[in-house]
């Protein structure tokens, strides 16, 4: 099993016309290709994957795993509220290349979702998985945030070897890490907790940033464990208006129009999505050229 550490990019899915553009997603990959990423994952927030369906995004996890160099570790976002249909994905996505799933939280029925829910969603998923699994803490997106002593329960399955937690609770990731296993793997899901996380025992992260700025995300985790701590800090917060503009603030589409300003193809969202008006590109422009990105 290939070792899950360092930076990975949540990839955009490209569109040309409301459809798949595979021939840009190849540009895109083979760009990262370069970079000292440690891998990609498809279908994550990032790739509007509420928005795809089953071909499309097992279309989308053999095209990632075509076109990554080998050395390139492939997670495919399989959750669903269904464990059926989770455990379907995350099988069809193993055989297409995929090395991990990430599985996100289920959060439909919310008021029904503690402890045990949680304890038995992820513990059925991944006995039947034939890839090891990671657990997605998104707050923002679900409206549910997993607790740590679950977490620290579903650490104990033998196929569950990590979370991705895209809060922006420091403590918590501290109490993930300090309450589970040393194998068990802590992600940082967000840039403007990368400083805080590596420094507390995570092992990486899966940054929306690192679409566009894998270089500076990379440097970050390695200046920490260099202990070089005022460089990492002051990459860090070099990087956050980048981040918060790619992400609170603009969400996918400003985060795919600053692939677009820097070589790489961001191109349209899919509806209901809307792509930036000029006003806001001028800002999310102005952003990357003072992060001296652009």
């Amino acid at each position: 099993m290939k070792k899950l550490y360092g930076i990975f990019p949540p990839i955009t899915t490209p569109f040309v016309n409301g459809e798949l553009a595979i021939d840009k997603l190849q540009e895109n990959i083979l760009k990262w290709n370069n970079t000292q990423l440690s891998g990609y994952v498809v279908m994550g927030s990032n790739g509007e994957a509420v928005f795809l369906t089953r071909e499309e995004k097992l279309t989308l996890v053999e095209a990632t795993k075509k076109f990554s160099s080998n050395e390139k570790i492939i997670i495919a976002g399989t959750g669903t509220d269904s464990i059926k249909e989770t455990i379907f994905l995350t099988n069809e996505s193993a055989s297409r290349g995929a090395d991990f799933a990430l599985i996100l939280t289920p959060s439909f029925y919310k008021s029904e979702m503690k402890h045990q829910s949680y304890v038995k969603y992820f513990s059925m998923v991944a006995d039947k998985s034939k890839i090891p699994i990671l657990i997605y803490n998104v707050p923002k997106f679900t409206g549910v945030d997993i607790e740590v002593e679950t977490v620290a329960e579903l650490s104990k399955h033998q196929n569950i070897i990590g979370i991705k937690n895209s809060s922006e609770n420091g403590r918590q990731n501290i109490e993930f890490v300090a309450n589970t296993h040393k194998d068990f793997s802590a992600i940082v899901g967000t840039a403007s907790m990368l400083f805080n996380g590596i420094t507390c025992g995570a092992v990486g992260g899966i940054l929306a940033l690192a679409n566009i700025a894998p270089n500076q995300c990379v440097q970050i985790q390695k200046l920490i464990e260099e202990k070089k701590y005022d460089d990492a800090l002051n990459l860090q917060q070099k990087m956050i208006p980048v981040n918060k503009a790619v992400t609170a603030k603009y969400g996918v589409a400003g985060l795919k129009a600053a692939m677009d300003y820097l070589g790489y193809y961001g191109g349209e969202v899919r509806a209901p999505l809307s792509s930036l008006n000029e006003n806001d590109k001028t800002q999310l422009k102005k952003i990357l050229i003072d992060a001296e990105l652009l």
